[in-house]
């Protein structure tokens, strides 16, 4: 039996779990990478790495540069897309739920690159609430989603987003100092929240918690106005919002174990 058809630890095949490694590794870089790269970063032989990049180019998952770097290749995009969408409809009644309990709109983000991006929303039946739209892409430095999922990336990745994005202000409250989003990040890890208080929309404010699961995994939030969602609601929020994530996490990890 070869090496590409050999089962690999967790029970896949070698060369599938080799070629999903390769593309987080690109996606991690941030861009371009040399094949040289993605051999430190993986530990795998060089002619190894060639074939599997070989056959993601081919395939249109990676994409070659005229400067022989590698990117991620746009078929990724589609597959994302269909997977954003899938997600927004498992975490369906999770928002339902928490938009009965906590009287504001409920909504799911992910990281997609240096950003954040909404992959799903119930809004509350209020006249007067958020009008986030899903698909809306905003910084991370500055709501309460970013911030929470920030917080699950070490500190060097936290540092080098904010450098190639900036950290301009949205409002006056806008955390704009690197060095103050690190200290408010440590806050985040330990709390098990984050908080958006008007630093993204004046008059708005937001709670947050991580979906468990690692760090690619999405956020739930619930917005309001800061009139509604006070300082005693958000000790309210919170737990409601920690339940639901957990349900969550919870439903993916029954979905993927069905899949």
């Amino acid at each position: 039996m070869g090496a590409a058809s050999q089962p690999d630890r967790g029970g896949g095949v070698q060369s599938l779990d080799r070629a999903f490694a390769l593309l987080e590794h690109m996606a991690d870089a941030g861009g371009a990478v040399a094949l040289s790269e993605l051999a430190t970063r993986s530990g795998l032989p060089l002619p190894t790495i060639h074939r599997i990049v070989r056959t993601l180019v081919a395939s249109g998952y990676v994409r070659q540069l005229p400067s022989r770097r590698y990117a991620l290749g746009p078929r990724l995009i589609g597959l994302g897309d269909a997977a954003s969408r899938m997600l927004g409809e498992w975490a369906r009644p999770q928002l339902a739920e928490l938009v009965d309990q906590a009287g504001e709109t409920a909504n799911l983000a992910m990281l997609d690159g240096d950003a954040v991006v909404y992959v799903a929303q119930v809004p509350s039946r209020h006249s007067m609430r958020m009008f986030t739209e899903v698909g809306r892409r905003v910084p991370a430095h500055c709501t309460g989603v970013g911030k929470v999922l920030l917080a699950q990336l070490p500190p060097t990745e936290v540092r080098a987003i904010v450098a190639r994005t900036g950290m301009a202000p949205q409002t006056p409250h806008t955390i704009t100092d690197p060095d103050r989003l690190e200290r408010e990040l440590e806050r985040i890890r330990a709390q098990g929240y984050a908080v958006d208080d008007a630093e993204q929309e004046l008059g708005v404010r937001c709670v947050a918690v991580a979906v468990p699961g690692g760090p690619a995994s999405p956020a739930l939030s619930v917005s309001g106005p800061d009139t509604r969602v006070t300082w005693a609601t958000v000790e309210r929020i919170v737990p409601m919002l920690q339940a639901a994530a957990g349900a969550l996490a919870g439903d993916l990890a029954a979905r993927g174990a069905m899949a």
